[in-house]
């Protein structure tokens, strides 16, 4: 294992030896300190990995010592060690910034695993915020046509949203005009099942602005003609939340970014990024489920032609209770094939009327 670092901050001589020498046989490097002023002693001549600290101390406490590695060191996992009667403070600390809290008195074996996954956590968590930073300056660095299309977005116009979909759809060739597509399938489907109002605006929103984050995923995965590896089905998979994170921005984009979040989101709860299931699922994300299959199913792709209304609706049947919500597909079956064609006949013309050369 890697050699982390830990730091036990502890009032209590023989709670600071026990956890130094049961953490060190594991293979951590650990220090520890008595109160906050050795610890802070500790924490400025080098870096922890994570600090382990009670909640009660004599002068400063646990708290505290919290507060001042959430604003100075960041990059640090904390959890706390509490009595079983502080508990309250415990879960205060977590509310603070602590990842974990162990509660004494403790299982040498849960402390070590509770560590573990603290800092496994701090690290991922961490790793996204590099990743989003990373994509915010690279943005920041587009044409500058991109950039005014971004700028655009705070009034979300229609128009803003379907010319910014339109250069989205692009990078992928076979999937010219399905962000346009899928959201007049969702807003159909959605009004048939009542939704009206602005809620039907946000299911357009979301439902047109679902690959957004895509954005964030380099052209040599994005493009690849054949199957992606592992670490390229990772990278891939982060455009769910690289797009929330990008439309939350917008003021007036805000309510859709549920559905751009969980728009890969199955029933079942075996999709992705949280693997939310059922009702959790925003109702705007699970009608997109349906509408985007149904696209996806009539849509040429390079390793085969569009296939029939017919098939999609067995296909989107077959599928409900897993993939889909069952209600939404009771809903959708119930809605003739021909209207499905008849959107998107038209949707295929008016990309035709604008973008003649590139369709």
């Amino acid at each position: 294992m890697e050699h982390y670092r830990v730091l036990v901050v502890d009032d209590d001589e023989a709670i600071r030896t026990m956890l130094g020498r049961h953490l060190r046989n594991l293979g951590y490097e650990v220090d520890s300190a008595q109160d906050m002023a050795q610890a802070l002693e500790h924490i400025e001549r080098r870096f922890f990995d994570l600090v382990l600290t009670d909640v009660r101390m004599p002068g400063p406490d646990g708290l505290e010592l919290l507060d001042w590695i959430a604003t100075h060191r960041g990059d640090t996992a904390v959890v706390m060690l509490s009595g079983s009667g502080d508990i309250k403070l415990a879960v205060r600390a977590m509310q603070g910034g602590a990842l974990d809290y162990i509660v004494k008195p403790f299982d040498l074996a849960e402390v070590a695993g509770t560590i573990g996954r603290a800092i496994a956590s701090k690290q991922a968590r961490m790793e996204r915020e590099r990743y989003l930073a990373g994509l915010e300056a690279a943005l920041q660095d587009q044409s500058v046509t991109l950039r005014s299309t971004l700028n655009q977005l705070q009034e979300a116009s229609q128009e803003t949203l379907e010319a910014l979909v339109t250069a989205l759809d692009a990078r992928e060739k076979e999937t010219q005009a399905h962000s346009k597509r899928v959201s007049e399938y969702s807003v159909h489907l959605a009004g048939a099942m009542g939704v009206g109002g602005a809620e039907l605006e946000v299911i357009r929103q979301g439902s047109m602005l679902h690959d957004i984050g895509k954005i964030g995923v380099p052209d040599r995965i994005l493009l690849k003609p054949g199957s992606l590896s592992e670490d390229e089905w990772v990278e891939m998979r982060k455009h769910p939340e690289i797009g929330s994170w990008i439309v939350s921005g917008v003021e007036s984009l805000k309510r859709a970014a549920d559905i751009v979040i969980s728009h890969h989101e199955r029933f079942d709860g075996k999709g992705y990024p949280a693997a939310v299931s059922g009702q959790r699922i925003p109702l705007g994300a699970r009608v997109f489920a349906v509408a985007d299959c149904l696209d996806a199913i009539l849509s040429d792709r390079p390793y085969r032609g569009g296939q029939t209304s017919e098939h999609a609706r067995e296909e989107i049947a077959r599928h409900a209770g897993s993939q889909f919500d069952p209600e939404v597909t009771r809903c959708f079956l119930k809605i003739p094939n021909s209207v499905w064609e008849d959107i998107r006949e038209k949707t295929l013309a008016t990309q035709q009327a604008i973008h003649p050369v590139s369709l």
